[in-house]
């Protein structure tokens, strides 16, 4: 499926400000469960993004190269862009050349 830039509807822009997996209670599942019975859209429920869409880039601030267990479910197929800058000075330019580089990039979705 190409990306159409008539398509784009806006941008959803989301801070993150929690560092954990994003998985509401170790219940969320729905108790004891068969292996069979777990599947990717059961697991997606069970977060707190349920309903957000993943993200398409991460931006990860501080020099770090790292998730640090931030939406790792979530993130399988987004783009991540590391910047050495502090999230305190983190600004306009700091975001316009992570968009910048975004764009040149070849999303592939985990397809060859």
């Amino acid at each position: 499926m190409a990306w159409r830039a008539d398509k784009n509807v806006g941008w959803l822009i989301r801070p993150g400000t929690n560092f954990g997996p994003g998985v509401r209670q170790p219940e969320a599942l729905g108790g004891a469960l068969r292996p069979e019975d777990i599947d990717e859209v059961r697991v997606s429920r069970a977060l707190y993004t349920d309903g957000i869409p993943d993200p398409d880039l991460l931006i990860r601030t501080s020099g770090e190269l790292r998730l640090s267990n931030f939406l790792l479910w979530q993130v399988a197929y987004t783009e991540l862009w590391m910047t050495p800058t502090l999230w305190p000075d983190f600004g306009a330019r700091e975001f316009c050349l992570a968009v910048a580089d975004f764009q040149q990039r070849n999303r592939r979705f985990g397809r060859l």
